[in-house]
């Protein structure tokens, strides 16, 4: 520095004689720096802390003086329990500044106050504190209504998780009971079909156990007798002369008239062959006069609460009592309707329904993803080709409903479905009159279709015959 310099300088008051006390704690004893101006030691190893070398809290300006106080307050306060929060848990004051938390800065998300919006957050879009708590209250009032529809379909979802359990608990008791009782029905008739062969084949043992005791016995009388008649003529053989001559005729006529030799007991043994022979196969054919083959069989987990179905899932009535079953993914909810257990495939199925007096009913296929919970026009389009009677009126769904022109009302209706070829046909086995035909290039597996409303009058799958042929 020149010497005018610093005469320049000379001639002002320098800032260590306008203020004695440091500038940054306010403390005394302060220390004179080069640059004139006075810092304590203590604020003096905070700014050499801060930029890496002896510097000035008045040449630097505020920043390096916050940064000071801030340090002293830290040293100040370290080791001293924290007190609580006022109430509202919040603090009010800018940890930096000391300055009330006035605004919000909307890029990171904090409450500043305008010494922090002046410096920092000098770039940032900034709201007032009244502001910003009105659009926090209103998000999370969005949220909390987010969070409480969450809850409360968790609850619904646990819930039906719940009643699941049950009727999966109550579906095995049941099903066990009823095929507990088939099984013994099949144990009954296998035990009265041993009983009988038994019966036959002691029957057979008496009576074959009874000829032949009545041949040994005849024997037995002829043997005695030829004994007799050996003795006689051994006695003639050791008689004197006259006496043998005398005897000899009568001897003779004796001898010559014993028994023949008897026959072989033909067919004397237990026809073993008959009682053993193929005895599973000919149980089975006679079982099958116990047993139905039904082609199509229901499955219950997509019927309609108000459907009921039988034991043997062959037959469906309608109920106004409201079903106690939980609401799985594959049962209807908006339809009365069920689906068979098995999709068809490629080639020919056929099954006939009893529809008897039923007001309302209908039969057909449907895809598998036909919807199930929700109202859907009922048409090949959605996935559903079908007939049916609809407030007395035989209807198509093809592809909107249309009528069908019916000579006599059907009993029976036989559904056949054609898969590779596409063709579905609806018929009156009575007389094999044609009710309706659908033709549809199928490319997915299909399941039969049953709707009935009728609460008097069951549909009923028919059982199919069953022919054995051996080759």
């Amino acid at each position: 520095m020149s010497e005018g310099t610093r005469e320049m300088e000379g001639e002002r008051t320098p800032p260590a004689a306008a203020d004695p006390s440091c500038p940054g704690c306010r403390g005394g004893e302060p220390l004179l720096l080069p640059c004139g101006h006075r810092l304590c030691a203590p604020c003096l190893t905070l700014c050499q802390s801060e930029l890496g070398e002896r510097a000035c809290t008045v040449c630097y300006g505020r920043d390096v003086l916050d940064s000071v106080v801030k340090g002293l307050l830290d040293s100040l306060f370290r080791g001293q329990p924290r007190r609580d929060a006022p109430p509202g848990g919040e603090a009010c004051s800018c940890s930096l500044h000391g300055e009330k938390l006035t605004l919000y800065c909307m890029e990171d998300e904090e409450p500043v106050c305008s010494l922090c919006k002046a410096a920092e957050h000098q770039e940032h879009e900034c709201c007032s504190s009244e502001e910003a708590v009105q659009d926090c209250k209103r998000e999370l009032r969005t949220t909390l209504k987010i969070l409480e529809e969450k809850l409360e379909a968790l609850n619904v979802a646990k819930q039906t998780c719940d009643e699941t359990a049950e009727h999966i608990k109550t579906q095995s008791l049941q099903t066990e009971r009823l095929a507990k009782e088939e099984f013994e029905k099949l144990h009954q008739f296998l035990r009265d079909e041993e009983e009988a062969l038994v019966a036959s084949l002691k029957e057979e043992e008496e009576e074959k156990t009874q000829k032949i005791r009545e041949k040994i016995e005849k024997m037995a009388g002829e043997i005695a007798s030829l004994s007799d008649t050996i003795k006689m003529v051994e006695e003639q053989l050791e008689a004197e002369d006259i006496s043998l001559l005398q005897n000899f005729k009568t001897t003779v006529q004796r001898a010559q008239s014993t028994p023949r030799e008897p026959d072989k007991a033909v067919g004397a043994l237990i026809d073993v062959a008959k009682h053993l022979g193929c005895l599973r196969h000919r149980v089975w054919e006679k079982m099958q006069g116990i047993t139905q083959y039904t082609p199509v069989v229901l499955d219950p987990n997509t019927a309609d609460v108000c459907l009921v179905l039988s034991d043997d899932l062959t037959t469906v009535l309608y109920t106004d009592e409201e079903l106690r079953l939980p609401d799985n993914p594959e049962r209807f909810s908006y339809y009365e309707c069920v689906l068979g257990s098995e999709g068809l495939g490629a080639g020919r199925h056929a099954w006939e329904v009893e529809v008897g007096d039923s007001s309302e009913w209908a039969l057909g296929v449907a895809k598998e993803t036909v919807p199930r919970k929700e109202w859907f026009p009922m048409s090949p389009e959605t996935g559903l080709w079908s007939i049916g009677l609809y407030a007395g009126e035989y209807r198509a769904r093809a592809p909107v409903s249309s009528p069908i022109a019916v000579k006599k009302k059907p009993h029976r209706v036989r559904v056949q479905l054609d898969w590779d070829r596409g063709r579905l046909t609806f018929s009156d086995p009575s007389d094999n009159a044609l009710l309706y035909k659908y033709q549809h290039r199928f490319t997915e597996r299909v399941f039969p279709y049953f709707s009935n409303t009728s609460k008097r009058n069951p549909l009923r799958i028919l059982p199919g015959k069953v022919s054995v042929a051996a080759e």
